[in-house]
């Protein structure tokens, strides 16, 4: 595996940063995470706005150009042979001391990794998820905006840790108001009386990629559709649930703190929207 930082390529054992670079200390540093579908990444420019957007969020500077950054994620795509698979593309604040002091930083580095990504076995696209609600919160929005997708993960990883130790491999994470958020690494939405909905942004989400694709099928498809506050009580009592992420792409959700969801299958509107999603990717 051959791993982009900063314009040149290492071998995954000798791929290194300084200890001192400030995304390592603190997490202070942005991402996204990108699928490839026939040696392309799926919305390349939609991620690069997001993450242009985070940089400035953060008055943090990427140091090359969106052109100069589109052809290092396409060359590191070709170098390690992949044409289905998933990237992780870094940007870090660079290196500094040991205090908190940003104006200090040096040298942001860019780090891209391309590789193969199962996040589910196939079997849960088939017969669907079974999750659980974590008591780990969403960050409270007033604290950090969730539009900034920053490498500081403790949330969602304290609320994933959750997740397993219940036997799922995903969980709900709610808001400070007891509203439903999203996922520990998804979005989430679900089918009720001929609707789709989906949690606002001010509910304290992150606005996915594979979220914003979701919604424009279900437009073209002529569906009803409501980004509109939720409880747990809506996701027990629906029809049907999925969940959206860049990794997982469009996986159903049949089971929610032991409580069945719709006939406890995957449903037929969830199957079309992945069958038109994954039609997408082709395109």
């Amino acid at each position: 595996m051959k791993i982009y930082i900063s314009g040149k390529y290492f071998e995954k054992e000798d791929a290194k940063v300084s200890v001192f670079d400030h995304g390592f200390l603190y997490g202070d540093g942005i991402f996204e995470g990108m699928r490839s579908y026939g040696g392309k990444v799926f919305r390349l420019r939609d991620h690069f706005d997001r993450l242009w957007e985070s940089a400035r969020s953060l008055m943090l500077t990427i140091p090359v150009t969106v052109d100069v950054l589109e052809k290092a994620v396409d060359e590191t795509l070709k170098i390690n042979g992949i044409s289905d698979g998933y990237l992780r593309l870094i940007v870090t604040r660079g290196s500094g001391t040991l205090g908190l002091d940003a104006h200090l930083c040096r040298d942001p580095q860019i780090i891209i990794i391309a590789d193969h990504l199962a996040l589910y076995p196939k079997e849960y696209y088939e017969k669907g998820l079974e999750i659980v609600t974590a008591s780990t919160i969403r960050t409270n929005p007033a604290m950090l905006g969730p539009q900034i997708k920053s490498m500081n993960y403790l949330n969602n990883i304290l609320a994933k840790i959750e997740g397993y130790q219940a036997g799922c491999v995903e969980v709900l994470m709610l808001n400070s108001k007891g509203e439903v958020a999203e996922c520990s690494g998804d979005n989430i939405f679900i089918f009720k009386r001929n609707k789709l909905h989906t949690p606002p942004p001010d509910a304290g989400i992150l606005e996915g990629i594979t979220r914003r694709v979701v919604l424009e099928l279900a437009a073209e498809l002529g569906m009803k559709i409501k980004e509109t506050p939720m409880t747990r009580h809506d996701i027990y009592t629906a029809e049907e649930c999925f969940l959206t992420g860049s990794a997982a792409e469009l996986i159903p959700v049949v089971k929610l703190d032991g409580r069945i969801i719709g006939n406890g299958q995957p449903g037929v509107v969830t199957k079309k929207l992945l069958e038109r999603f994954q039609a997408e990717t082709k395109k």
